[in-house]
């Protein structure tokens, strides 16, 4: 789908609160995560009411596996990490979404999972447009 037009899909509150539009794939909106503490993005499947992955057609199921490899490939050349964490967790937001983070051996939280309890670090906006930059560059 392109920029700007309405497909009838709309994306949680909260996940829209806490990230940035990346770019639309064919199944998945990318969006940056905003919180400098990681780079964490997130591929959320424009499909209204879907909360889990087997919920998914196979044909979308097969896309998102794709577009999963394509961003990790992106994510882990543009953060030079060591590995991409991805989990999908779909608890305390019912909109299936994938998030993904990029992760260094020796990090601030290192060996450990990033999750959302404690507060997050809004990303400079300055940073932010040169990581988005980026990130649409390896895409």
């Amino acid at each position: 789908m392109l920029p700007g037009t309405k497909s009838g899909f709309e994306l949680d509150a909260r996940l829209e609160s806490n990230s940035v539009p990346v770019m639309w794939l064919g199944l998945c909106e990318l969006r940056l995560v905003d919180d400098g503490r990681w780079v964490r993005l997130m591929l959320v499947p424009q499909r209204n009411g879907i909360e889990e992955v087997h919920e998914l057609s196979p044909l979308d199921q097969a896309m998102l596996t794709f577009e999963i490899c394509m961003v990790s490939k992106a994510l882990k050349q543009v953060a030079q990490c060591d590995t991409v964490n991805m989990s999908i967790a779909c608890n305390a937001v019912r909109q299936l979404h994938v998030e993904m983070t990029a992760r260094s051996l020796g990090d601030a939280g290192w060996p450990d999972p990033v999750l959302d309890d404690e507060p997050r670090k809004p990303r400079e906006r300055k940073s932010q447009r040169a990581l988005l930059d980026k990130l649409r560059a390896a895409m």
